[in-house]
């Protein structure tokens, strides 16, 4: 158990840390750095208390229900594969947050900044410990947003707003691949528990379907992890801050695809489609990386490419399918998260301090900058492959692997082109550190003010660099065990025998990685020539022809809709019911039988006629009457009056009761939009075409009344309804059945419905935020002028009495809600009950009075509301129970008696907060333009004057 709840601290722990500071967004920057820099450092003593177990023992793990339907676990497992790459995403995470307080300045927006970055860690590190791939695939697509938020976090730059939009389509277009795949994957598998996936690779790839899954789950990896073709996003999204870019493409996001292939190595690897594909793309990206990286002139374009091209290495590795290649993989995953880090931060560091980040105006900077010179030339050395490196090693590990794979039947094809992407690799490191840091200065300006920052900056790049030194120094002794245990658990084979070390004698290795630095060391003092052909040759560039191939889907796109899709809203409402129609019709021909079914029908009283005859005469005034806009509501709200009456007469109290609520609040706020609105809309259609709508919608309305009477006489058979009513309060510990079914057993449901309920008092909010300005604003101050006004405009008896009305509705509200549980009532009612009395202050009294003495901000109500329901269901977790599990019991106190108390009073306070938050923001939008639209009606008679 205590392992269980480790493991759910620490997926966990990074989200708290994001709302956190999200919550106290506008402290200093070092509440926001303290928060995010202390859940990371935790997150690595979590992961250190864990690493026995995790690296030589069975593997911690813990699962939790979530949708057992649909095979969704909350499942967590820390095997050593998983361990690593945690320790990497909460370590370089940890020395980011350091680097990043420093980096940034006192007028950027930190809050956010540092929100968004531990939300992408959170995703990140979901990744790497899921252990159920429905899971994964969440934090995958999260990883995706998380980094949209970071990559566009310089919102005012326009290439950062288009390097987030072109990661997001490319990752995304790839995640949904992904998600196609591991559907797939688990189906035929037949689980989607990761652990049981990986004991199933022999079914996976004997399956017929096993080519789909592959291509689909290779496409979400080579998406997210940059390979040609997808390559191009990579380096666009280097507009985001660079503590971003040492974070997400050096060490986190950019390797999420290459640990996906790791991690599903035993399912998918060793097919001959599997290995031609992965090899051939890994190898094409680290040589095409290479060659383009050699030739940029951005600081953090050059380190972009060398991403791309260090992936393809690895990419390359892992299509290999050998577990020599995946242990040089492992080992790899280590060296590059070090070094890229290292330069990116040392980047950043040239670039705070100088200004600019194109080489072609630095040189020399090694006298100004001795400890950023020092630090990123041993990084870039480490890139480059030189010993006494870490990446000298698993470069030689490699090249070592090469020749016992044959490409096209060519065995020299592979070591030939792998040394040809090394030889490039050398050449771009040499030439970062080389003409960054040494010999003169190309232009004064920047080198005037190059410094060397604070230990705060260059401290975190320093001990990247210096475990970059030490995994090539003592390799056996830092990094053995762990690349060792990772290898097994990539493999499934079983830990392999693991010998590390600079020196492994005269081999084919050695021979293509001299022949490396020997050709890197010729590309670099013939760079001047060779970067005049490349620019002579001018190749085409895959941002331009993604914008191209993206402008043209768009084109043909509108043109489909335009020819498909009339801009007229009845035409488009004409189409549809008349499909509607014919399916319908359709259905009844092929389906056949009897219209009415053997049910005994129920004698019609005569209450029951009249309220018939009523709906009916009302839905004819509607129909013929709608050109009286206030009639029209006056009498729709009749109709709703009647089907309130029906729901209380049929024992429904509660539905009864969210009817005349739902009816009261609508008619209010549709109040208010009239207000805006002319007394009498134009005419909208012709006598043909009014004729012609009439005759469908007639022959709709006896189709769907056909449809009711149909099911209506007929016997439901076994429903679900017996258990609800024999569980509602032994499980749920409430008589109220309706309500134990909204906040309990389909309480998952509820939590969608009020979350889209925000999202659309949002949505009328930013719709109505325009409405009292151009030409809306015009023709609104026109119907206006054109209104009659009141000589009164808030009657003293109205407003008396609103003010009596308004705290005995806000009690009545708040029994309805306590009551809830046991009696008709609930969050969702005594909200409307509260929105209408709210609702009855602004019609009496106007918006400026009610609005200066309202005591709550819609926006945080309704955040509020969706917290406290996902709290609720969190908080069950917590305690080893499936989320959104209720607890009730029941208690006594003196004078008050034996009382209950249920977790579920949470969760309806979440609903009953949003309810109103949504409620509210539409009156108070709807009230804010009207006065809008009054106060610039105003403004011009006076300047008419």
């Amino acid at each position: 158990m205590a392992t269980a709840m480790t493991l759910l601290i620490l997926a966990l722990m990074p989200f708290g840390a994001a709302l956190a500071i999200a919550l106290l967004h506008a402290a200093p920057r070092a509440v926001h750095s303290g928060i995010a820099g202390g859940a990371s450092a935790a997150g690595l003593a979590l992961i250190a208390s864990l690493a026995a177990p995790a690296l030589f023992g069975t593997a911690p793990a813990a699962s939790w229900g979530w949708v057992p339907a649909l095979g969704l676990d909350f499942a967590l497992i820390l095997d050593p594969l998983g361990w690593m790459f945690a320790l990497l995403i909460l370590g370089i995470g940890l020395l980011v947050v350091i680097f990043a307080h420093s980096y940034l300045y006192e007028s950027e927006d930190t809050g956010r900044f540092f929100a968004s970055l531990m939300l992408f860690q959170g995703a990140m590190l979901g990744i790497v410990i899921a252990g159920n791939v429905l899971l994964l695939m969440i934090f995958w697509e999260m990883t995706s947003l998380a980094s949209f938020l970071l990559i566009g976090f310089w919102q005012h730059k326009p290439e950062a707003r288009q390097g987030a939009r072109m990661a997001l389509a490319i990752t995304g277009g790839g995640g949904l691949a992904l998600i196609g795949g591991l559907v797939l994957l688990g189906l035929v598998a037949g689980s989607f528990d990761l652990a049981t996936i990986l004991e199933r690779g022999a079914v996976v790839k004997g399956s017929p379907l096993y080519p789909v899954i592959l291509a689909l789950i290779l496409l979400g990896c080579f998406t997210k992890s940059a390979q040609f073709p997808f390559h191009f996003w990579l380096p666009h999204a280097m507009a985001a801050p660079t503590p971003v870019s040492a974070y997400l493409h050096s060490a986190t996001m950019v390797k999420a695809g290459v640990f996906l292939l790791a991690r599903l190595w035993p399912v998918l690897a060793g097919t001959p489609e599997y290995t031609l594909i992965v090899t051939g793309v890994g190898l094409v990206t680290m040589v095409f990386g290479a060659v383009v990286a050699l030739f940029r002139h951005d600081l953090k374009s050059i380190l972009a490419y060398s991403t791309i091209s260090q992936l393809g290495m690895l990419v390359m590795l892992l299509g290999f399918s050998l577990e020599a290649a995946a242990m040089a993989a492992v080992l790899h995953i280590l060296n590059h998260a070090a070094f890229k880090a290292a330069l990116f931060m040392s980047a950043g560091i040239v670039e705070h301090e100088t200004g600019t980040r194109d080489i072609r105006r630095l040189g020399g900077l090694a006298k100004a900058m001795p400890v950023t010179a020092l630090v990123a030339t041993l990084a870039a050395a480490s890139m480059a492959g030189l010993p006494p490196l870490g990446g000298f090693i698993s470069k030689e590990l490699m090249l070592y692997q090469t020749p016992k794979f044959v490409l096209f039947g060519l065995p020299w094809l592979l070591p030939l082109l792998a040394t040809l992407g090394a030889t490039f690799s050398v050449g771009y490191s040499l030439r970062l550190a080389g003409h960054l840091f040494f010999g003169k200065p190309r232009e004064a300006e920047p080198f005037a003010r190059a410094h060397d920052p604070s230990p705060g900056m260059w401290g975190a790049p320093a001990l990247l660099t210096g475990l970059a030194v030490l995994l090539g120094l003592v390799p056996m002794l830092i990094a053995a065990p762990l690349v060792g245990a990772a290898t097994g658990a990539v493999t499934g084979l079983g830990i392999p025998e693991v010998e590390l070390s600079l020196w492994h004698g005269v081999n084919l290795a050695l021979i293509l990685s001299l022949i490396a630095v020997a050709g890197g060391a010729l590309l670099l003092w013939q760079h001047g020539g060779l970067l005049a052909l490349w620019e002579r040759a001018r190749l085409p560039d895959a941002k331009a022809l993604f914008e191209r191939a993206l402008g043209f889907a768009v084109a043909r796109a509108r043109k489909f809709m335009v020819a498909t899709h009339t801009p007229s809203l009845q035409r488009m409402l004409l189409a549809s019911f008349a499909v509607i129609i014919a399916l319908i019709v359709e259905g009844a021909i092929v389906g056949g039988g009897s219209l009415t079914g053997t049910r005994t029908l129920l004698p019609a009283n005569f209450p029951a006629v009249v309220a018939w005859a009523l709906l009916l005469v009302a839905t004819a005034i509607v129909t013929a009457g709608s050109h009286h806009r206030l009639r029209a509501l006056i009498v729709i709200s009749v109709i709703g009056l009647v089907v309130s009456l029906t729901f209380a007469v049929l024992s429904a109290p509660d539905l009864a009761l969210t009817q005349i609520s739902v009816e009261a609040v609508t008619v209010l706020l549709l109040l208010l939009a009239l207000n805006m609105l002319p007394k009498s809309p134009p005419t909208l259609s012709s006598r043909p075409r009014m004729l012609r709508d009439a005759a469908i919608a007639g022959t709709g309305g006896l189709l769907v009344g056909a449809i009711a009477w149909a099911m209506l006489t007929r016997d439901p058979g076994s429903t679900i309804a017996a258990y609800h009513l024999a569980n509602a309060k032994s499980g749920g510990g409430g008589t109220n059945v309706v309500n134990v079914i909204l906040v309990d057993f389909r309480a998952f449901d509820t939590l969608g419905e009020i979350i889209v309920l925000g999202v659309a008092g949002l949505g009328i909010y930013a719709l109505l935020d325009t409405a009292a300005r151009g030409a809306a604003g015009a023709r609104l101050r026109a119907w206006r002028e054109d209104m009659p006004h009141s000589p009164e405009r808030h009657p003293m008896m109205f407003v008396a009495a609103s003010r009596i009305i308004l705290p005995l509705t806000l009690m009545v509200g708040i029994y309805l809600f306590l009551r809830g549980h046991n009696q008709p009532g609930g969050g969702f009612i005594a909200a409307l009950v509260v929105a209408a009395a709210f609702l009855v202050q602004y019609l009496a009294a106007g918006f400026d009075w009610s609005d200066a003495r309202k005591p709550f901000n819609e926006h945080r109500l309704i955040a509020w509301g969706v917290l406290a329901a996902m709290a609720c269901g969190l908080g069950a977790m917590l305690f080893g129970a499936p989320f959104l599990t209720s607890w009730f019991d029941y208690f006594t106190w003196p004078l008050v008696g034996e009382f209950e108390l249920t977790s579920a009073m949470i969760f309806d306070t979440g609903v009953f907060l949003t309810v109103l938050g949504a409620v509210m923001l539409a009156l108070s939008q709807l009230s804010a333009i009207a006065k809008r639209a009054a106060r610039a009606a105003a403004a011009e008679r006076e300047r008419g004057r």
